[in-house]
């Protein structure tokens, strides 16, 4: 992979309430970068209503990153399982790890409606694969069919804060499965790391919408956010031996990386 390295995660293509409408709004954030990973649900490929758009907004984007001279690597996540690949990246030696996150929990995503209701589905998944405890590559596996097993049938439209939040809590335990994955999702990081890559220092997730960066004894665990309201989006880079994160401004018609936050020599 060409350096710099960029990673971005939840671009949810086509999404009724991404906030990315225009492709070429990302050309400012992308430009300069060798390779981009997009870790996961960059489009909406389950969403029958929106895969046409999706798909054709996703085709944009190969070609802008073409234009740009940049690699673009997509790892799958839970709205985009269908990625070939092991479903993670592993930079500096194994010492940093990228992979989309819904492999972490046991649920993949214990707030959505459909695993709620989803009469052993997950339970299911994993008895199919029984090596998912100790293979990461195969736990992956496991996050992937329960994604494809219980996709999301309702994609909300309304972009307000109240709208989206209303969303988030009906019925009332997804907005509590949503806030304990939020408060988790470090310690969460830590132990996945512990169980499949104990080498790590560093775990670049997404998929819990919410952004930030907590130290779990000797690792780091970062999120990078997401395209949708209310989570911010932020940015990572990796560019000779050092480890950034950013904010990714939003002024209209454009997106660009914004303010560090973070740098970690690796």
């Amino acid at each position: 992979m060409k350096e710099p390295i960029l990673m971005i995660s939840d671009l949810h293509l086509a999404h009724r309430v991404s906030r990315i409408t225009d492709v070429a709004a990302l050309r400012p954030l992308l430009e300069g970068a060798g390779t981009v990973i997009f870790n996961g649900d960059t489009w909406q490929e389950l969403a029958t209503s929106l895969e046409k758009e999706s798909a054709a907004m996703l085709q944009e984007l190969k070609e802008l990153c073409a234009d740009l001279g940049c690699e673009p690597i997509f790892l799958s996540g839970n709205h985009d399982p269908g990625w070939e690949g092991k479903g993670w990246v592993e930079l500096a030696g194994g010492k940093i790890i990228v992979t989309h996150g819904d492999a972490i929990l046991y649920g993949g995503s214990p707030w959505k409606r459909e695993v709620l209701t989803g009469g052993g589905a997950v339970e299911q998944a994993w008895a199919k694969y029984p090596g998912a405890w100790e293979n990461p590559e195969i736990r992956i596996k496991v996050a992937r069919e329960i994604a494809s097993k219980l996709p999301s049938v309702k994609h909300p439209g309304g972009r307000h804060l109240f709208q989206r939040a209303w969303d988030a809590v009906v019925p009332p335990q997804r907005g509590l499965e949503m806030v304990m994955a939020w408060l988790s999702q470090g310690v969460e990081g830590g132990k996945f790391c512990d169980r499949y890559f104990p080498e790590a220092e560093i775990l670049i997730i997404g998929h819990f919408h919410w952004q930030g960066c907590w130290r779990v004894g000797h690792r780091i665990v970062i999120n990078t956010g997401s395209f949708l309201p209310p989570s911010r989006a932020h940015w990572v880079e990796w560019k000779d031996g050092l480890l950034s994160r950013g904010v990714i401004a939003e002024p209209k018609g454009a997106y660009r990386k914004g303010t560090i936050l973070d740098v970690w020599r690796v």
